[in-house]
């Protein structure tokens, strides 16, 4: 990716007020379809928003929800308080649920900006600090430790660690904070010393190892908590990089640093984002995976982009990180690509979607080239964080 430094935020920002502007219109027309008592979709089919009947975990209320909490942050607008406090209140239960590995992603974008939009004094805070608290301590039972490096193991069971579940742990910091118990802070610390460790490659012999590249899936026994091999779900194989997971680990390790102050998440956001820019063509969206083996004709994940957009966005808001002008560029080009109407849904006005060009899950040829719920929800999160600046 050859990161175009010309770009600037009071250029492109008509267009991502357009984006966003857009994106309120879509989600106007989803709660229409999709009301609270509804589960909600995970990935547009045809344009349309569908929910599968096979569902592996329901991981993506909290973007749907999360959705109208920005609509409302941004616009100020009663009706978008009034639905996102109707639909997180109906995810309270989901504070107990056992059987997914990512409350974070359910209870960060709707749960914590609701506590962070209110009051000291409002009564309501303590009750949804206590949701906060309840749901990072019932994730960090998910723990493993039967070996010398423990972590907070995936839906597959205590043998699988996921590089998706940086992304949660960020539920455990944030209950620490709120007055959950240290142990939250420790099994967050060290799960993500886990993923450092075995999920992110460094340079060395073999053809996989290039500083940086992230690794879907580890495997360990689940009985001793030796480590096995490596391995995915969601990437073209154990040994290539997969694009969606290298956005998780950019923005993961970036919140981890962000959280804890150690040095070491900061480098290996920092090795991860190195990885995106020398890898990634210069539209700034890259392909579903790295080494998926058609390039250039297999699908781009525009996912994947905005995510790490979002990372880029948050590295360059930090005075240690080593390239900040490079990653507040990236951020701005990514967006200007995603923000035009090559991505926007705009192209249809049947098309249900705000950002198309996703891929869910290539291997299973679920949501390939289509719109996905976390995609919406992280272009609008940082079209939010980007519009408040400019």
């Amino acid at each position: 990716m050859q990161i175009d430094h010309s770009i600037r935020l009071q250029s492109i920002k008509p267009a991502l007020e357009r984006a966003f502007d857009f994106g309120l219109r879509q989600l106007d027309r989803m709660v229409q379809t999709w009301p609270p008592e509804r589960p909600a979709p995970i990935h547009t089919r045809n344009g349309r928003w569908y929910r599968p009947r096979f569902m592996w975990t329901d991981w993506c209320p909290g973007f749907f929800a999360g959705m109208m909490w920005l609509a409302y942050q941004r616009t100020r607008e009663p009706v978008w308080r009034e639905r996102a406090e109707t639909y997180t209140r109906a995810l309270e239960p989901r504070k107990f649920d056992r059987s997914v590995h990512d409350l974070g992603f359910i209870f960060l974008p709707t749960v914590n900006r609701w506590y962070e939009l209110l009051e000291d004094s409002d009564p309501m805070r303590e009750r949804l600090a206590d949701w906060l608290i309840t749901a990072a301590t019932v994730q960090s039972f998910r723990w493993q430790d039967a070996g010398p490096d423990p972590f907070i193991y995936s839906f597959n069971g205590p043998h699988s660690l996921f590089i998706d579940i940086m992304m949660n742990i960020r539920l455990l910091f944030r209950a620490h904070q709120l007055g959950g118990g240290p142990e939250l802070y420790e099994r967050a610390m060290a799960h993500a010393f886990t993923t450092e460790k075995y999920l992110i490659m460094k340079n060395g012999p073999r053809l996989m190892d290039e500083d940086g590249a992230a690794i879907h899936e580890a495997i360990f026994n689940p009985v001793t908590g030796e480590f096995r091999n490596l391995s995915t779900q969601q990437g073209y194989s154990p040994f290539t990089c997969w694009s969606r997971g290298l956005a998780w680990a950019i923005y993961g390790f970036t919140e981890a640093y962000r959280y804890s102050g150690e040095r070491l998440f900061l480098e290996t956001a920092e090795r991860c984002a190195g990885f995106y820019l020398r890898n990634t063509p210069d539209s700034g969206v890259p392909y579903w995976d790295y080494g998926a083996p058609n390039i250039p004709n297999e699908p781009v994940d525009s996912s994947a982009a905005v995510v790490a957009a979002g990372g880029f966005w948050s590295l360059s808001r930090l005075p240690e990180a080593k390239r900040q002008q490079d990653y507040h560029a990236a951020a701005l080009q990514i967006l200007a690509t995603l923000c035009s109407d090559d991505y926007l849904g705009t192209h249809d006005p049947n098309y249900e979607g705000i950002l198309r060009h996703a891929v869910y899950h290539r291997p299973n040829n679920w949501g390939v080239d289509e719109s996905v719920m976390w995609g919406e929800y992280f272009l609008l999160e940082v079209l939010t964080r980007l519009l408040e600046e400019a």
